[in-house]
């Protein structure tokens, strides 16, 4: 066994939070299982985290039956209540696993604009999908939900559970936990944060730049009209971009303000902290007052060289951290989870291709990069320095052409991701819009994590991979090309009308048909 090893800890975008609804610190709610209640000691998959990276993982895994055990260090959820953004390319993921009716329950939804650098755009025209919104959302509801349906397939939660050591062999990986228990299991995923354990133990670099400007984000209510509000945000705010007050219902205000000169950042923030810091930047605290939950977040800007060393993964904020702007930060790790279950599922059920799980690193590690140059790029753009002021300036006005505002939207939703699977149409590699079939909804014929063979010539088989390709013979649906093999995770693996070709995409994709 390797425990940790004491590192210098590298600046994360971990929020130090504050939750004011319960008192001065989130509240730790349950207790660790006790030894009778411990689930068998050997199972397909470990995955250390369940936030909604490891919970979303867990369900993918459950829905092919890999025997999956979830350790979470916490011993009860978040305390805090942190709205989230879910965009587009997550909203359709919950479609097409039945979710996100259950979800829409408990979220709000706003217009897909305003996205990037907080530009004020509205929604481009043209959104490619049946969803073309943002769904904010409790934090905490978010992952009740996700955590809840893969208990609902059968994946095990154990909590006050941390991973303190790992070894791995030609068979599987030997965890051990903070209290000296082993587990065994054939893979470990590590979806366990920012400051990942299971990443320091597998000595995986995390290269990047640390936190240069932190910043402070809370729900409150405030003791000035809108109007006044309004009028002080035009007055500064062509100089303090990263100054914000936004109506969040329920008789509160969004807010966020510049953490300068607010020194420790070990400390949950105050609200004599925001109170402070609206007054030197806006000569005004607004009468903010009653806080909900605050929170202070920084911009380090970190990614994982590698996802997979042998038997081990990770995912989420284990691989990649970025400044929430845009909040791409959740949504790039359930899509992680989305990538990434179905291809393991297959390297344990035993039809996977030798190479399927590489692409998993091959396919999210080039989105993670994206996500964290545009992040990168974003900040730039809040900066109050005369040359990104220009910058800014000049994007806003090529922002009004609706091209380079649908691209930028399209970016940070992440519906216009294109993997690389080689030459072809230019609908190749990219995910499958939710469209009308004879049988309903495209996205309802994917709850079950498998491939599907879209047909609309009505001439082809998915001959010996029908244990796991779903085929439908459509002629009527929409589509503009004859046929389309979409993997489990939505995404487009071939076009055409031949057989022979369909059968080698197949092989590529879903191993050796069954014989």
């Amino acid at each position: 066994m390797h425990p940790p090893q004491p590192t210098a800890e590298p600046s994360s975008n971990d929020t130090v939070e504050r939750d004011l609804t319960t008192g001065d610190a989130p509240a730790v709610l349950g207790s660790p299982a006790s030894g009778a209640d411990r689930a068998p000691r050997t199972f397909d998959v470990v995955i250390a985290g369940c936030g909604p990276t490891g919970a979303m993982l867990a369900a993918e895994l459950r829905l092919h039956d890999v025997r999956v055990l979830v350790l979470e260090k916490e011993t009860g959820p978040k305390s805090f209540v942190r709205i989230v953004g879910l965009h587009m390319r997550s909203l359709e993921l919950l479609a097409m696993r039945g979710l996100l009716d259950r979800v829409l329950e408990h979220g709000r939804r706003r217009p897909a604009a305003g996205f990037f650098a907080a530009i004020n755009k509205p929604a481009p025209q043209g959104l490619d999908s049946a969803h073309a919104y943002l769904l904010g959302i409790p934090q905490p509801i978010i992952e009740r939900l996700l955590e809840e349906h893969a208990v609902e397939l059968g994946a095990q939660v154990r909590r006050g559970r941390a991973v303190a050591g790992l070894e791995q062999d030609d068979e599987g990986v030997t965890v051990e936990l903070a209290d000296g228990e082993r587990l065994r299991a054939r893979y470990l995923v590590g979806c366990d944060g920012s400051r990942s354990t299971v990443r320091k133990l597998l000595g995986v670099g995390f290269p990047g730049e640390p936190s240069r400007n932190d910043t402070l984000m809370g729900e409150m209510e405030v003791g000035v009209p809108q109007e006044e509000i309004a009028a002080k945000l035009a007055e500064v705010g062509g100089t303090h971009q990263r100054l914000s007050l936004r109506p969040f219902g329920r008789g509160s205000y969004s807010v966020i303000v510049p953490a300068a000169g607010v020194s420790d950042r070990t400390e949950p923030p105050t609200l004599e902290d925001f109170q402070r810091q609206l007054r030197a930047i806006a000569n005004t605290d607004f009468g903010v007052h009653s806080p909900r939950w605050l929170s202070r977040f920084g911009d380090a800007t970190r990614l994982a060289e590698r996802y997979r060393v042998g038997r081990v993964l990770l995912a989420g904020d284990a691989a990649h951290i970025h400044p929430p702007i845009g909040g791409q930060g959740l949504n790039l790790g359930v899509q992680d989870a989305f990538n990434l279950g179905w291809k393991l599922a297959a390297q344990i059920r035993g039809w996977a291709p030798r190479t399927l799980l590489d692409t998993y690193h091959a396919e999210r590690h080039p989105v993670a990069e994206d996500v964290l140059d545009n992040t990168r790029a974003q900040m730039e753009l809040l900066s109050t320095e005369p040359g990104p002021r220009a910058v800014r300036r000049l994007l806003t006005e090529l922002m009004d052409f609706n091209e380079v505002n649908r691209h930028l939207i399209e970016k940070i939703t992440a519906i216009g991701i294109r993997y690389d699977f080689g030459e072809g149409p230019d609908l190749l590699g990219r995910r499958m819009r939710d469209i009308d079939v004879k049988q309903g909804r495209l996205y309802d014929l994917l709850r079950h994590g498998r491939g599907l063979l879209l047909d609309r010539t009505e001439r082809l088989t998915v001959g010996g991979w029908s244990d796991r390709v779903d085929h439908l013979a459509d002629p009527t649906a929409a589509l503009d090309v004859p046929c389309v093999l979409l993997r489990p995770d939505g995404h487009i693996a071939w076009i055409g009308d031949d057989q022979q070709d369909l059968d080698d995409h197949l092989s590529r994709w879903f191993g050796e048909p069954a014989h």
